[in-house]
């Protein structure tokens, strides 16, 4: 099967879907219920452009090879690191997908967004990082969803031309960070073809990210930024713990001048003298509290 596309930058391609991609498609589609999505649907996927891939920062490995890679295959990520054969990823796709991708080599496995459904300039889930690409309307053809989280192991399925999933979310309240539709993109995601634009965080103006940025065969835009001063931080000790809030009062005096925003938190990673696991609960304060995205934060 193919899935002939053109997106709405005149962009024209063509998604060969192999038999794990079509048997994943076709086991959720078959446990989907309600009418299709609207015309103004997008997937989008956030990330942490500047997150290291070897050596080698996450954008620059973007604009290098034109592909959105799986944790599977870049064995990093913003959420669980657990994608590897046995691991908890591995197992939740096993059950989601009816085991299509059981044997499948890891290229083929799936790319995760979210429907952003709210429209939201950062993203539709902005726990996973400050940066999102903006997938074109052709990809919700090969695009399958749940709610919640996959890591919760949910019944609630759909596809876009069933999808009651929306109505599930909005009824629901729920934290900021975990409010999302999350979706999986099956047969890739390729920067020449699939995406509509690449969104980054101010904080990363005249650095290696915009340099890097610039070489993608897409457009780039930028939302309004995340930014949390120490102060404000630290009056939220409940929100992932009083250990975390710590660690970003000291990141902030050592690399931000007393405050955090995407740039300063990728610098603390990248120096190594942070436990990365424990900067991303960092980034979960400064992406729920964080004051520039008023779109996202109240």
């Amino acid at each position: 099967m193919e899935t002939h596309l053109r997106g709405a930058t005149g962009r024209a391609g063509r998604v060969a879907l192999g038999p794990p991609q079509l048997r994943a498609l076709r086991y959720v589609a078959a446990r989907s219920r309600g009418g299709p999505l609207g015309a103004e649907a997008r997937v989008t996927v956030n990330f942490h452009p500047d997150r290291l891939v070897g050596e080698e920062q996450v954008l620059e490995r973007l604009a290098r090879e034109g592909t959105y890679s799986s944790q599977f295959v870049t064995g990093v990520g913003n959420g669980g690191l657990t994608a590897h054969p046995g691991g908890d990823r591995w197992r939740w796709e096993a059950r989601m997908f009816g085991g299509a991708y059981d044997e499948a080599p890891p290229e083929e496995r799936p790319v995760y967004g979210a429907l952003d459904h709210r429209s939201r300039r950062a993203g539709a889930a902005p726990r996973f990082g400050s940066a999102h690409l903006r997938l074109t309307r052709e990809t919700l053809a090969r695009a399958t969803f749940c709610y919640p989280d996959s890591v919760t192991e949910p019944s609630a399925f759909g596809v876009a031309s069933r999808m009651a999933l929306v109505e599930l979310a909005e009824a629901e309240s729920r934290d900021l960070l975990d409010d999302y539709v999350e979706a999986q993109v099956h047969g890739g995601v390729r920067l020449d073809r699939d995406v509509d634009a690449l969104v980054l965080d101010p904080s990363f103006r005249n650095t290696a990210v915009e340099a890097a940025a610039a070489r993608l065969p897409c457009p780039v835009e930028w939302h309004p930024g995340f930014v949390l001063t120490a102060d404000e931080l630290r009056r939220h000790p409940d929100y992932r713990g009083q250990e975390y809030v710590d660690l970003g009062v000291r990141i902030a005096r050592e690399g931000g001048g007393g405050r955090l925003d995407p740039r300063v938190l990728g610098e603390a990673v990248r120096t190594g003298g942070h436990d990365p696991q424990a900067v991303k609960k960092v980034w979960h304060c400064l992406a729920r509290f964080g004051c520039a995205s008023t779109d996202v934060h109240p």
